[in-house]
């Protein structure tokens, strides 16, 4: 019998289980997917719980009500793999073969990279909203929070759901206007890019945004450390952003396992073929979601996409046909922007996002780079979508790959790369 392992039983590794158990003879075909515990949470809501519109129960479940039956599920912490032997040895001492493996375990915030981050104000006046205790200890923080200096800020790229920082400050700006408290709170957005939005056409198109909303920007910020004593932020450059409340995103990085197997680059994330997923080392190993290196958004859409790729990819594979599936970066993400509205952006790895309408031209009925009620109320809904659709491996009614089908063109959206 053949083996599966998939390393990870989040948004990625559930949807590829699904969708392969279905596909795969049970008789010929044994998969096994392995996590450190039996919780798994809905991600983006992690940005909703600060601000009460969702509480904790509401985007968690358990792991193994959202896998398939006829699924191997192993509660335990991965020490490392050797691919000359096909197995993964787990720290309790535990070996499991492969004939195949499949890396999906993510991103992680770590906190501990950063200098004076994980000190004394940590937790105190230094929040994250990225974990799920993170978020449920700023929303008690962000309740007698009443006056001061606001910092909303990112360490480096590249972050999970990268527009989640800058939908946390729109957010932040509307609770605190609802509350009467905006005049007394001083905004600040600190990046290490050049503008507020990671893709240039957005920050050219959206920037007045934050200049509406009277957000202080400064860009091109590289942490060194924070200086806990004096509650400031110090650049590289010796640039410093003092602070009263501090919502930071800290240095994201790949799994530990992934380096100590001698698998990952310096943050620890896979490298793979940016348009198959399959390790530039090893032909029997693929890295999806946010564990592997491609040059595409760390977010939900992204491992949707590429995972519907990956899937037709893998049933050529093992059938000894060449893999024909090409996946092109597609993303597209919701952007809130408090007050009940959001945007919607679709890109993928040579075009920027652009405007028109998604996923229907001229109907929609999302409109792109435009706030919106209706993107608004498409984020919030996706959450149904994400338990009910998307991580069972059901199909969606949006193209895999992006199409121009709505959208405007110019000169200035796309690039090649």
């Amino acid at each position: 019998m053949k083996k599966l392992l998939v390393l990870g039983a989040g948004t990625a590794g559930t949807m590829i289980v699904n969708r392969l158990r279905r596909r795969l003879d049970a008789r010929q075909w044994d998969i096994t997917v392995v996590d450190h515990d039996d919780v798994h949470p809905y991600q983006p809501g992690f940005l909703f719980l600060p601000f009460g519109t969702y509480s904790p129960d509401q985007i968690t479940r358990s792991r193994h009500a959202t896998l398939p039956d006829g699924v191997g599920f192993v509660i335990g912490d991965v020490d490392r793999i050797d691919p000359p032997s096909n197995t993964v040895a787990l720290l309790d001492g535990r070996t499991l073969g492969y004939d195949y493996l499949v890396i999906a375990s993510g991103t992680t915030p770590r906190p501990d990279q950063t200098p004076g981050m994980l000190e004394a104000e940590w937790r105190r006046s230094i929040f994250d909203f990225y974990t799920f205790e993170g978020a449920k200890a700023l929303a008690k923080a962000l309740q007698t929070f009443d006056h001061g200096r606001l910092v909303v800020h990112i360490t480096d790229m590249p972050i999970k759901c990268p527009v989640a920082p800058l939908e946390f400050t729109f957010l932040a700006d509307a609770w605190l206007r609802e509350r009467g408290l905006r005049d007394r709170v001083e905004i600040v957005y600190v990046t290490p890019l050049p503008g507020a939005f990671t893709k240039p056409v957005c920050s050219s198109a959206l920037g007045y945004m934050l200049d509406e909303r009277k957000i202080a920007l400064e860009t091109d910020f590289m942490v060194e450390r924070i200086d806990v004593e004096n509650k400031a932020l110090i650049s590289y450059d010796e640039r410093e952003v003092p602070f009263d409340l501090l919502v930071t995103i800290p240095l994201n990085m790949g799994a530990d396992f992934v380096a100590r197997s001698g698998l990952g680059d310096e943050l620890n994330y896979v490298p793979v073929d940016k348009h198959t997923l399959q390790s530039k080392a090893y032909p029997n190993i693929f890295a999806v979601g946010d564990a592997c290196d491609i040059p595409a958004s760390k977010a939900g859409s992204v491992a949707h996409f590429s995972v519907e790729i990956f899937t037709g990819n893998f049933l050529q594979l093992i059938a000894g046909k060449p893999m024909t599936g090409s996946f092109d970066g597609h993303a597209n993400c919701f952007i809130e922007s408090g007050n009940g509205k959001g945007l919607l952006i679709d890109f993928n790895y040579d075009t920027e996002p652009l405007p028109g309408k998604y996923p229907l031209p001229l109907v929609g009925p999302l409109g792109l780079l435009k706030e919106t009620r209706a993107n608004h109320l498409g984020k919030l809904a996706f959450r149904w979508i994400y338990w009910n659709v998307l991580l069972p491996g059901r199909s969606m009614p949006v193209p895999t790959h992006m199409s121009m089908l709505g959208k405007t063109t110019n000169k200035t959206t796309t690039t090649t790369q």
